[in-house]
C-alpha cells in the first residue's frame, strides 16, 4: 500500500462549529482555553498545533459512538476561531513524531495496534492497511491516548 492508497480525514467541520457553539453558550463541558505552550493543543480540525496565545476549545468527542465494545468518548481540542479543515490526504506534518496508530474493523473493534519504532507513519499505516479487515485506522497521541485524527482506504 502507498502513500496514495489512504487518505487522512480530519473532524467534521459540522463537529467543530457544533463545538464552537456549545463554548458560546458556557456549556460545562466545552471549555475555552489560551494556549501557553507550543504542541499542547492539536487541532482535530485542521491538524496542527495551536500556537501560544490562540484559544482553543476542549470538549469531549464520540470517537466510536456508544453500543459497541470499543465505545469511547475522550477530550479534543479544536481552535475557537474558525479554521480549514484538513484536506490533504498526505500525512500531516505536524504529527509525524509522537502518533500511536489502532486499526479497526468494520464493527469498530481493535484488531491491531502499533507504536513506531523508527519507521515513517505511512509504512505503519500501510502495514496496519495490509489486513483486509482493516477498514479505518486512527491516530492518537502516544503518550496520553488521545485521538488525533482518521485514516480510510481511498
Amino acid at each position: 500500500m502507498t502513500k496514495s492508497s489512504f487518505r487522512i480525514v480530519a473532524l467534521p467541520t459540522s463537529v467543530a462549529e457544533a463545538a464552537r457553539k456549545a463554548a458560546a453558550e458556557n456549556r460545562s463541558d466545552h471549555r475555552i482555553t489560551v494556549v501557553d505552550d507550543p504542541n499542547t493543543a492539536p487541532c482535530r480540525h485542521c491538524l496542527r498545533w495551536a500556537q501560544p496565545g490562540e484559544r482553543v476549545i476542549l470538549f469531549p468527542y464520540d470517537v466510536i459512538p456508544a453500543g459497541r465494545p470499543y465505545s469511547e468518548r475522550g477530550p479534543i481540542f479544536v481552535h475557537a476561531e474558525p479554521c480549514a479543515r484538513y484536506s490533504d490526504e498526505s500525512y500531516p506534518e505536524a504529527f509525524r513524531e509522537g502518533r500511536v496508530f489502532r486499526a479497526y474493523d468494520s464493527g469498530e473493534n481493535i484488531i491491531d495496534a502499533y507504536l513506531p519504532n523508527g519507521e515513517e507513519p505511512e509504512e505503519v499505516i500501510a502495514k496496519l492497511f495490509e489486513n483486509p479487515q482493516t477498514v479505518t485506522v486512527h491516530a492518537r497521541s502516544a503518550t496520553r491516548g488521545c485521538y488525533t485524527f482518521k485514516v480510510e482506504r481511498k
